[in-house]
């Protein structure tokens, strides 16, 4: 039994996209780790977190 399948000419394409994306995604990543870590991120963090939670807390009732 023989079968033919076409394959389109972007059949991979979804992969590579998918690849990219994750590309992406790690390279975001690694530049979030590397600016908190050094040069006094991390307090730069902690600000951040207490202006969202004060922010949050001001308006509940």
């Amino acid at each position: 039994m023989e079968t033919d399948i076409e394959q389109s000419p972007d059949s991979g394409q979804a992969t590579s996209e998918y690849a990219l994306v994750m590309l992406a995604a790690g390279l975001i990543a690694l530049l979030v780790i590397a600016w908190a870590t050094g040069g006094g991120g991390a307090g730069k963090i902690g600000s951040l977190f207490d202006s969202v939670i004060d922010g949050i807390t001001s308006k509940l009732p």
